[in-house]
């Protein structure tokens, strides 16, 4: 149960959704949206949030999209990760997806809410920062598109009652050879040590983290160190891991040495994935 009052609301489209919320916030009512909910629990048992207005955004048509429009794929916010998974229609989405959580959990879980949660891992937004995709959100100025390397800088960085409504993703990375590696250092379902996703660009390598960071990353100068050809596989990998973003995590999961050893060796995971030809050349020397 959440331990506080609030009023509900269910609008029926994402411009009646950002009219609430500027009209609730003026009313000094500290709306919040609400499609999952599983934050707004877990924060709101713990003090951690509060609100006296809760937008219900998960049945807006246009947060449910899934779709192609004019050569890009269409995902609403407001669809489940569960829903993204098994729809097939973004194989390495699907496959960072499944990791999250457990089912029941991805059954609520949103794809919007995972990307703009507090939660730091934000695992769902790795493949959209790999292939460089878009956001369509609504707010008091109305409708905005934005590249998602423009507004994700460790975290969705909108206006206040800016509401995220979908992403948007070109069709030619959709299906490229890809890569997602999750470890953990308890269980099946815990929090990760390490995530880690890539896709194969041509020749080039592109990879994002969660897990290393308190915030979820893609690295110029990590992938510029992987893709240089002048060095064998493990001096890119070496060099990769000396730019990593500070600070590496160092917290019950693991230290931050023992995270930069298990980076070390995902790392080779993925070259041998995505240029298995490279890196058996490099083995047998």
């Amino acid at each position: 149960m959440i331990p506080f009052d609030f009023e509900y609301y269910r609008p029926e489209s994402a411009e009646e959704a950002a009219r609430l919320f500027q009209r609730l916030d003026r009313e000094e009512k500290q709306p919040s949206y609400f499609s999952g909910g599983t934050e707004h629990i877990t924060l709101g048992r713990l003090d951690l949030m509060h609100s006296k207005a809760v937008i219900d955004i998960k049945e807006i048509p246009e947060c449910r999209a899934m779709q192609y429009e004019q050569n890009h794929l269409v995902l609403g916010a407001a669809l489940t990760l569960t829903e993204v998974a098994e729809s097939g229609v973004f194989p390495l989405l699907g496959k960072a997806a499944r990791e999250v959580a457990d089912r029941t959990a991805r059954n609520k879980i949103t794809l919007g809410g995972n990307i703009c949660g507090q939660i730091f891992y934000r695992e769902a937004v790795l493949p959209f920062l790999l292939t460089d995709s878009k956001i369509m959100t609504l707010g008091g100025d109305g409708m905005n598109v934005y590249p998602i390397h423009e507004v994700f800088n460790k975290e969705l960085q909108l206006k206040k009652g800016e509401l995220l409504v979908f992403l948007l993703t070109e069709k030619r990375y959709i299906n490229l050879p890809y890569a997602s590696i999750k470890v953990r250092q308890q269980w099946e379902t815990g929090y990760p040590l390490v995530t880690a996703s890539a896709i194969r660009v041509e020749d080039r390598v592109r990879v994002a983290f969660s897990g290393v960071s308190p915030f979820p990353f893609r690295s110029k100068q990590v992938e510029a160190a992987l893709n240089d050809p002048n060095m064998p596989v493990e001096d890119r990998i070496q060099q990769a891991i000396r730019h990593l973003p500070e600070p590496v995590l160092d917290d019950t999961e693991g230290s931050a040495e023992y995270r930069k050893f298990v980076i070390k060796h995902t790392l080779f995971d993925i070259f041998s994935i995505l240029k298995g030809d490279e890196y058996d050349k490099w083995q047998k020397n």
